[in-house]
Formats: C-alpha cells, structure tokens, sequence
C-alpha cells in the first residue's frame, strides 16, 4: 500500500528553494506594511506639531494698541 521512494538532494533542494520563496514573499509584505504604517505615523505627527506650534504661537502674540493723544 504504502510505496518507498529516495529522497535525492535535488527534492531537498527544490523544497528549500520553495520555502525561501515563501518567506520572501512574506517579508516584502510586511516592508511595505512597515512603509505604509510609517508614512502615516509621520503625517499625524507633523499635523499635531503644527496644529500645537500654532496654537502656542497665538497665545505668546502681543497684542499692541497705539494711541493718539
């Protein structure tokens, strides 16, 4: 019922090569997860830092009134 066959370096070979395949595939999807996640990370960061310097500048702002007498 059960047939024994060889197993020869090439089969090895051919699956090792298969898995680093899969593993490649595997690690370009989380770069690009990593990239995409990183980019927005940034935005929000410049978007509160702006929203935040421009928010102290207004109440550090003098205000000066002139007069004439």
């Amino acid at each position: 019922m059960t047939e024994t066959t060889k197993i020869d370096p090439s089969d090895i070979e051919s699956k090792f090569r298969d898995i680093q395949g899969q593993v490649d595939t595997v690690a370009e999807d989380g770069k690009k997860k990593a990239a995409i996640g990183g980019g927005a990370v940034a935005v929000v960061l410049l978007l509160l830092i702006y929203v935040l310097g421009r928010n102290a500048g207004r109440k550090k702002s003098t205000v000066l009134e002139i007069r004439r007498l």
